[in-house]
């Protein structure tokens, strides 16, 4: 068997096996972490319990919709720009970190200040969104994964991201151990954050780099901040049609005990999301490269791309969807048995995801990441109002129910909409075909 695979390995193109040893890595990764991730995870929301779990996950979601302002919409822009021009890594690094570093601080200004306004007699929930919040400013250290991206070396980041959830894991044993409060496990959240940043400072300089060596750039953040303003705010509208469900739920209800069930079915559910992002960060560099190189291959291997997303979506919805009463019951016990039926018809959101992720590499290798921007803001305003209509009515399957129509029409039916798109809608459209998908994935290996 394993000779078998070795000489279908020796086959594949260099840059290819470049790629899936790059992916290997970033899976091994995910894995690693969402094994660790998913039992803790587990035992802080049975300890937790419905509506003190749903009120940390109010305050997550709260601060996640300031995200575009804490990532800049940079990651996709410094990665392209650092594999088209590696000697110029230290000022584009150098830039952007300090970009996201204050963006990090505007984050916690903002989320502060507007919590302190919606909530203004719930101490405890500014207070978690405050700690949440101060946990944004180390992601300006992310900027280090960026190069890792670039040059498509994920063992480095690996450990770092590993031995920093491990150590956030045990925190989290030890806080229910302790029987502590919801409190005390925002500011473990904020303790890995910044564990985080240290172990990617500490990976960079391992491989013989010096962050001493950036250097800020006005000129270049002029540059960065005039690509990617479209991605902040399309990074913003995202968030709000894909994440703000969560959002509403903590704020049209009375309690948080149903956004308590629904965040457990969302989390069910989107445990496979790291797949379209590994690929996505294995193949994109290659693919800003192949389109000068050869247009005609460069084509065909997006369809595959699309090709890979579909084989996954139905790969995870269909046993998750048929299995979730168990699912949910073996997990998390009898007190989360309302998040089985959010789960069964959430899962077959994931669509939206594997799509959305390939969609967003075509845009930004042809230069259209604006429409990024006109997307997003449709989509955010057709989940907002259908969720406003919903969510009052049916709770979380109201929520459910909206998420699933917002994917549909932004993810699928606006491409045919936009005339630049089409090949995009054609390409989902083709994938869909899950036969000839297979038959052209087996291609690769032939």
């Amino acid at each position: 068997m394993l000779d078998k695979l070795a000489a279908i390995t020796q086959r594949l193109s260099p840059g290819l096996r470049q790629i899936i040893g790059n992916t290997s890595w970033l899976f091994a990764d995910k894995i690693f972490q969402l094994g660790l991730g998913l039992v803790v995870g587990i035992w802080v929301a049975r300890y937790l319990q419905p509506q003190d779990y749903g009120l940390l996950t109010y305050a997550l979601t709260f601060v996640s919709l300031f995200g575009a302002i804490t990532r800049l919409g940079l990651g996709t822009i410094v990665i392209r720009d650092i594999a088209r021009d590696p000697a110029g890594k230290d000022e584009t690094l150098g830039t952007a970190f300090t970009l996201q570093l204050i963006g990090g601080v505007l984050t916690l200004v903002l989320t502060v200040s507007l919590v302190s306004l919606l909530k203004p007699n719930e101490l405890l929930t500014r207070w978690l969104v405050g700690i949440v919040a101060t946990g944004t400013i180390f992601n300006a250290f992310r900027t280090i994964d960026y190069w890792f991206q670039s040059q498509i070396l994920a063992k480095y980041i690996v450990v770092a991201n590993n031995l920093a959830s491990a150590i956030y894991a045990v925190l989290r044993i030890i806080l229910i151990r302790l029987q502590a409060t919801v409190i005390a496990f925002a500011w473990a959240g904020l303790a890995e954050s910044a564990l985080r940043g240290l172990g990617m400072v500490i990976a960079y300089h391992v491989h013989g780099n010096q962050m001493r060596r950036w250097r800020f750039s006005f000129h270049r953040a002029k540059a960065l901040l005039r690509e990617s303003w479209p991605l902040i705010l399309s990074g913003l509208a995202v968030y709000v049609y894909s994440k703000i469900d969560q959002v509403m739920l903590g704020s049209l209800l009375s309690d948080t005990t149903q956004l308590g069930y629904y965040s457990v079915a969302v989390k069910l559910s989107e445990i496979f999301d790291f797949l379209p992002m590994i690929i996505y960060q294995s193949v994109f560099p290659k693919f800003s490269s192949l389109k000068e190189q050869d247009p005609d291959e460069y084509l065909s291997k997006f369809q595959m791309y699309f090709d890979t997303m579909a084989l996954l979506w139905i790969a995870v919805a269909v046993p998750v969807s048929i299995l979730s009463p168990y699912i949910v019951n073996i997990l998390y016990g009898k007190s989360y048995a309302a998040s089985a039926p959010i789960l069964s018809i959430y899962v077959w959101a994931q669509f939206g995801s594997n799509f959305g992720v390939a969609r967003s590499a075509y845009l930004a290798v042809e230069g259209k990441l604006h429409y990024s921007l006109y997307l997003s803001v449709i989509g955010a305003l057709t989940n907002v109002a259908i969720n406003a209509i919903l969510i009052p009515r049916f709770g979380a399957l109201g929520a459910t129910a909206a998420t699933l129509m917002t994917y549909l029409l932004v993810i699928v039916l606006l491409n045919f909409y936009f005339r630049e798109l089409r090949l995009v809608g054609k390409m989902i459209i083709r994938s869909l075909n899950f036969y000839k998908s297979a038959s052209r994935l087996l291609k690769l290996v032939q």
